[in-house]
Parts: structure tokens; sequence; C-alpha cells
């Protein structure tokens, strides 16, 4: 079965497909494109949702490795409705 793997940095990102055996987990997947869950990656999602090295796969799966977040999103909300006030 073919599975994508995804890692972004600022201004960046990388993807990759590669061909793993039905049964397959995450980490067989890594593997497969010698690439790590390390920093600055801090976890890994199945589309969106949190999966560890031991998640299995299904074909077509798109794996995410994922960076901390750089700013709560309560935080991003709140400083976003504060600009709109200042301007409206």
């Amino acid at each position: 079965m073919r599975v994508q793997l995804v890692r972004a940095w600022p201004g960046r990102c990388e993807t990759t497909e590669v061909e793993v055996p039905e049964g397959a987990c995450v980490g067989d997947a890594l593997r497969a494109t010698g690439w790590r869950c390390e920093p600055p990656f801090v976890g890994l999602a199945i589309f969106g949702q949190l999966a560890d090295a031991s998640t299995r796969l299904q074909d077509g799966d798109r794996v995410e490795l994922l960076r901390p977040l750089q700013l709560d999103p309560k935080e991003a909300r709140r400083r976003r409705a504060e600009a709109r006030k200042r301007t409206a």
C-alpha cells in the first residue's frame, strides 16, 4: 500500500510517498524514508489525528511529522480579535 509522508519547516515543506506492506505501521513508513521524529519534530499525525509509531496505516494515509506550536491557539485568537477592534 502507498502512504504519503509530510514534514514542514517555516517556508519549506517536504513530501514523499512510500510503498509499505499491508499491516505496516507509522514507524515502518518512517524507516522506509529514513526520516525520524526528532527535533524540531515532536509528534506524529495521520490526516491531522494524533498517532504514534505503532499506529497501523491504511492505503492512502498521509503521515505528518508535527512541530511544536509557536503560539497557543487561544492567544492567537485573542490577538486577532484585538487587532480587529483597533482597525474597526
